[in-house]
């Protein structure tokens, strides 16, 4: 009996297909937005049935896009963050030196006549 040797490739970097070949990702897309079209669905009954339509409608077509669409190879939600981060950010910056604190160079007690100088540099030169 011979044993067959066989190599598992694991460097392809493609994700696994879990149901009707959506991805985890996709998949969990698909099964949130579906929740929420019915959610919005149900709580749309008193607007008429236009408006229901509608809206479950462009929820379920935000979901889909979400899902599916990959511009540029990146996921639409990784789109959505970068929007959010450049509309977030400033547009201008200004450099403006800080001021600074008053106990990092006053002494603490009297005046500058209470002081003592400190002639650390000459004892080392003496070594």
């Amino acid at each position: 009996m011979t044993l067959a040797h066989h190599e598992v490739p694991t460097h392809l970097n493609v994700e696994d297909k879990v149901l009707f070949g959506l991805t985890v990702r996709q998949f969990l897309f698909v099964l949130v937005g579906c929740l929420a079209s019915y959610a919005l669905w149900q709580q749309a009954a008193p607007f008429g049935d236009v408006l229901r339509w509608s809206v479950a409608a462009v929820c379920a077509a935000i979901t889909l896009a979400f899902a599916l669409l990959r511009p540029a190879d990146r996921a639409l939600e990784e789109w959505l963050a970068a929007a959010l981060l450049f509309v977030a950010a400033p547009r201008r910056t200004v450099w403006q030196p800080r001021e600074p604190l008053s106990t990092d160079w006053r002494p603490a007690g009297g005046g500058w006549q209470e002081l003592t100088p400190s002639l650390v540099w000459a004892e080392e030169e003496d070594r």
